[in-house]
């Protein structure tokens, strides 16, 4: 039923190209039933998953000369993230309701993106991961190109070599797995059985990973994200941020770890006081937490605040996923679920209901403004994904970064108190934005014509669906921090799997 999810976006895509061009409602309307019906599949096989459990899809015969197959599977983790994609999938079309120049196109690529993205989320093949992996790259490029803004070409075209790189580095790796595993096989739960060497996992592990963590902003190759934030169209931010980015993070997951624990372990020398892979990437993890944090403290744009603090977001997932305990890896897949939804919702605010109306993201301008009173549907949105992202209780990115630090503290406690200072920059830089966006200081409204506010003029009220995608987000990270139980029983019990028998075992420091 899960492969729906996938079928069902690509005969969007199918409708959407035998549609006249000049349709754009209609357009509009294919996208949003095509994203609504995803969901539906999703929401519904998410209500029947049994926690614990692994349902197979499909699988069957695709490349049998090279043991490849079209193995479709799902677990908690798979669950959880599939569910995601769904929800940033509706709420990007929903916010991209004034698409009117190549709507049809726009659309278009956008369900390419999104069924590759449902693709890499249920595929337990290696080689039909890396193709869907492909799949959801390529229309990134186009998105942001041609319908982006600042410095768009620029912004479409770093996007596109960072992630090319990064996929260049995992595919060689992949190649060297099903060579060395007999070249027989690319399924992931026959791979994860072989017990490759440990010279072999110490020079993958680290290939693998990092080409996948370039995809999930890892310091010091998170340039593309803030660049590409800002030149994509509102939807393409919210899907960079909400979806693409935790393919980075998943593969590093999914395969890297899943493949080669071993690469984790001590080097046997110590070089600048570090003696393993582990000690490495989670510093790095941690430095893309500090500076991401403090480089969105000191932003003038907008949207380049928002695209600083999903690197450092990001960073808590990488520093989760490198402690190796399950407390700390559940945290990083939850943060993953909650940073998409939180960060989905900021960029919403700041592209489509701020930037597209007022035409200025410099916090500068926008602080003579007092949007609250302009656009008050805004500021109560963006104050609540602020709270949100802050990590304040009763929201999910408190419960997925708490858990994220527990399990950090129990592997690298020096690290988890400097991860906890990038929290305290995090408040700093999201009241500072909150306070300059919105409430800023306020001359002689009240004398302004009606028609206009200082020397602005008025500003198209909140639309229908804008209000719908931003109820549907708010919605969402409210319920799972208030219920974290509804997707972490499902996150902990994937750490059973014999996929994760490293867990079990305690693999790395």
């Amino acid at each position: 039923m899960l492969a729906w999810t996938i079928y069902i976006s690509f005969l969007g895509v199918l409708a959407l190209m035998v549609l006249p061009a000049s349709k754009a409602p209609a357009a509009r309307t294919i996208a949003l039933l095509s994203a609504v019906g995803g969901f539906a599949v999703a929401l519904a096989s998410f209500f029947h998953f049994k926690a614990n459990d692994t349902i197979e899809i499909t699988n069957a015969d695709w490349i049998p000369a090279l043991g490849i197959r079209y193995h479709l599977a799902a677990d908690g983790i798979s669950m959880v993230l599939v569910l995601l994609t769904g929800l940033a999938a509706i709420t990007g079309i929903l916010f991209s309701w004034n698409i009117e120049h190549r709507a049809r196109e726009f659309f278009a690529f956008y369900l390419v993106l999104i069924g590759g993205v449902y693709g890499v989320f249920l595929s337990f093949d290696l080689f039909l991961l890396f193709v869907f992996y492909e799949l959801a790259i390529i229309p990134k490029y186009f998105l942001i190109a041609i319908w982006g803004s600042t410095r768009r070409e620029y912004g479409a075209m770093k996007l596109a070599l960072y992630s090319f790189i990064g996929s260049a580095m995992v595919f060689v790796g992949l190649i060297a797995v099903y060579v060395a595993a007999g070249a027989r096989t690319m399924d992931l739960a026959e791979l994860a059985g072989f017990h490759f060497s440990h010279n072999f996992q110490m020079w993958a592990f680290p290939l693998v990973f990092v080409g996948f963590a370039i995809l999930a902003g890892l310091w010091p190759f998170h340039t593309w994200a803030p660049t590409g934030h800002v030149a994509a169209p509102t939807a393409a931010s919210m899907l960079l941020a909400g979806v693409v980015m935790k393919l980075g993070a998943y593969g590093c997951l999914r395969v890297a770890l899943t493949l080669f624990p071993l690469g984790l372990e001590s080097w046997g020398f110590s070089v600048l006081g570090f003696g393993s892979w582990a000690d490495v990437l989670s510093v790095m993890a941690v430095v893309g937490i500090v500076y991401g944090a403090m480089v969105a403290l000191v932003q003038k744009d907008f949207k380049f605040v928002i695209g600083y603090s999903s690197v450092s977001h990001m960073g808590f997932v990488l520093l989760g996923l490198l402690t190796l305990n399950t407390t700390g890896l559940s945290g990083a897949v939850l943060q993953m679920f909650s940073h998409g939804i939180i960060a989905g919702l900021l960029f919403a605010v700041v592209g489509r209901m701020v930037y597209d109306r007022t035409h200025t993201r410099d916090l500068g301008e926008l602080q003579t403004m007092h949007l609250s009173k302009l656009i008050p549907f805004a500021a109560v949105t963006f104050t609540v994904a602020a709270m949100a992202s802050m990590g304040l209780p009763g929201f999910s990115g408190f419960v997925a970064e708490l858990q994220v630090l527990v399990g950090a503290w129990a592997a690298f406690p020096t690290l988890a108190v400097l991860a906890g200072l990038g929290i305290l920059i995090g408040v700093a830089y999201t009241l500072r934005a909150l306070q300059k966006a919105f409430f800023g200081e306020q001359e002689d409204v009240e004398r302004s014509a009606p028609t206009q506010t200082m020397g602005h003029p008025a500003l198209m009220p909140i639309t229908v669906p804008e209000r719908a995608g931003a109820l549907l987000l708010m919605g969402t990270t409210l319920w799972i921090g208030l219920f974290p139980g509804t997707l972490l029983n499902l996150i902990a019990t994937s750490f059973n799997s014999p996929l994760f028998e490293w867990v079990k075992k305690g693999a790395g420091p």
